[in-house]
């Protein structure tokens, strides 16, 4: 599914509540901006039975004190088990989804840092990590840029 698509799924799928579409359309090309950077359309995300996202939390080698709260994003099923011994329990499931879903769903989820993206099948070395504050920065930017343009009359001349 293209990025387009993925966005008009996003928008159609939103709560019907007179905001939250709008506020979709309006993120949306950050979205799709940071997806193109991404070389996958599709990533695959372990989720327990609940379709809860496996969080993994990491923490530095010179302070473990120091630590960060991350979701994987394979790039095929056959990375999941590569890439986390969580891959081999049972309770675990690996599901498919669209790149844009994965990055609007991080905006949201308080406790997670990161997503890390593998890139390349196979190799657990070629990654990259979208942090949750960067996107979100992002999306406000974007949504500043929309309230000035919203404020500023059409007969201003």
């Amino acid at each position: 599914m293209d990025l387009k698509a993925q966005i008009q799924l996003l928008i159609d799928n939103a709560p019907q509540d007179g905001v939250t579409p709008q506020l979709v359309t309006a993120i949306a090309p950050v979205l799709s901006a940071r997806a193109q950077k991404l070389r996958h359309s599709q990533y695959y995300i372990l989720q327990n039975m609940e379709e809860g996202w496996v969080l993994t939390t990491l923490s530095a080698r010179a302070n473990p004190q120091l630590e960060k709260r991350v979701i994987y994003a394979f790039p095929t099923i056959q990375d999941v088990p590569l890439g986390s011994s969580a891959g081999l329990d049972p309770q675990l499931i690996a599901a498919p989804i669209p790149v844009t879903h994965i990055l609007f769903q991080l905006v949201a989820m308080e406790p997670v840092d990161s997503i890390v993206f593998f890139e390349t099948p196979g190799i657990t070395t070629d990654s990259v990590e979208v942090r949750r504050a960067d996107l979100q920065h992002l999306i406000q930017q974007r949504l500043q840029q929309n309230r000035v343009k919203k404020q500023i009359p059409p007969d201003i001349a």
